[in-house]
């Protein structure tokens, strides 16, 4: 197949080498962590400057809509099309492909630069450095891609857009469902206007309030420790002598494959095989309804197992977590991690001089205010419609970026392709 330099098609700007004062509001600063591994611009992880350095910074370049922008050092292989309306610059280690020639679709060049092809080019292109590794700005350029005919460039385009489209919808909805799990559970269980006996807001209605060691709660509720309310807590295996990475087809979970809106993502997942998942799972014993809890910061990312794990496992840095349900829900427990009170207190409590977490000793000893099962179950009620359909459409999220990736490589090489 015939191939041209990207330097004939597309201008390429590197960004800013420094990084400005970080501000509440403004333009937004672009980093890496904000660029998601299935390319995407994930804007809770956006940073702001001011005005007047926002001026400073797009002195080389300021991004504009179907810019690619992209990771060259540190975290290499990050791709994410700007979108219509972003108001900001780059930050370090980013740089933006923008397309100049008529003949190319920058929204197909985007799935091509994140195609398995093109990241093993870009594999053998690395340049590992004592610190940090690196792809060089200067040369890229130089790269070529395959010519291909605008035609099928936009018929490429049509058909992974319609799954990346479905995905985004899905992702929206379980962040909607995340969003409204965590108002009821804010509103029942720390305003404490839970329903009372007459439907009526508890604290709001008059319900008796009781101090318990300075802590005003309702009447009835205790304060434990975790320790006091669930049934086990395991963590997974580090690799080191017991078995090789990449061997297999089993994922093997680590604290970066957790969200903040309570999902796995899957993307760029190293592997087991059956064989060490055997090894990691006689330590991690996780099960349908234990709670997976990223220990190493940023703390908030939690994920409530919803049907059972075949196909993939944890690391050491991911804690399993299994509710004494006698006395609480998986459901609520996977919301009071979640919560911003508990996330707070467990980042204050974090401890590390490379890596902050929190230590499983710590995590056992944080105390929480606990409710009747009573209240607990009708809770539980009132989320019966949300857990199962958050896990629904990110069971159909799974299905859609599989199809996605391997339709990917093959419309890239020819191997498929598209009738008009």
């Amino acid at each position: 197949m015939k191939r041209i330099a990207i330097k004939n098609i597309c201008e390429v700007y590197d960004g800013p080498h420094a990084t400005p004062k970080k501000t509440e509001t403004g333009p937004v600063y672009l980093g890496i962590d904000a660029i998601t591994e299935d390319g995407m611009l994930d804007s809770s992880q956006f940073s702001y400057l001011s005005k007047e350095d926002y001026i400073k910074w797009t002195k080389r370049v300021v991004p504009q809509e179907n810019d690619i922008v992209f990771s060259y050092e540190a975290t290499l292989g990050k791709y994410a099309l700007i979108p219509r309306g972003f108001y900001g610059c780059l930050g370090r280690r980013l740089a933006i492909i923008r397309v100049i020639s008529e003949e190319i679709d920058a929204k197909w060049l985007y799935y091509y630069f994140r195609s398995p092809e093109w990241n093993a080019f870009i594999k053998n292109q690395t340049v590992k450095g004592s610190t940090v590794d690196r792809i060089s700005v200067e040369e890229f350029p130089n790269y070529t891609i395959p010519v291909i005919s605008l035609k099928n460039q936009k018929k490429m385009v049509a058909v992974l857009e319609k799954i990346d489209a479905k995905i985004r919808t899905n992702n929206k909805i379980n962040d909607y469902l995340e969003e409204m799990a965590k108002t009821i559970y804010d509103y029942w269980f720390v305003q404490f206007d839970f329903p009372n006996e007459n439907g009526k807001p508890y604290k709001s209605s008059g319900g008796k309030m009781v101090n318990s060691n300075g802590h005003i709660i309702p009447e009835s509720w205790t304060f434990c420790k975790i320790q006091d309310i669930i049934s086990n807590i395991c963590t997974g295996l580090n690799p080191r002598d017991n078995f090789k990475l990449g061997t297999g087809d089993i994922k093997y979970i680590t604290v970066k494959n957790l969200t903040p809106n309570g999902t796995l993502d899957f993307t760029g997942c190293d592997t087991i095989d059956e064989s060490a998942r055997t090894i990691v799972h006689n330590r991690s014993d996780i099960q349908i309804g234990d709670i997976l809890f990223a220990s190493i910061a940023p703390l908030g990312r939690c994920y409530l197992i919803q049907s059972e794990p075949t196909d993939w496992d944890i690391n050491e840095s991911v804690f399993s977590i299994r509710a004494n349900t006698d006395i609480i829900t998986p459901a609520f427990l996977y919301l009071y991690f979640m919560s911003d009170a508990f996330i707070k207190h467990a980042t204050s409590s974090s401890t590390g001089s490379i890596f902050k977490g929190i230590r499983i000793n710590t995590l056992l000893e944080t105390e929480l205010c606990v409710p009747p099962l009573s209240v607990i179950l009708k809770f539980e009620e009132r989320l019966a419609s949300i857990f199962p359909l958050k896990s629904k459409n990110y069971e159909e999220i799974q299905r859609l970026s599989n199809l996605r990736d391997w339709l990917l490589p093959m419309l890239m090489n020819g191997q498929a392709t598209i009738e008009d």
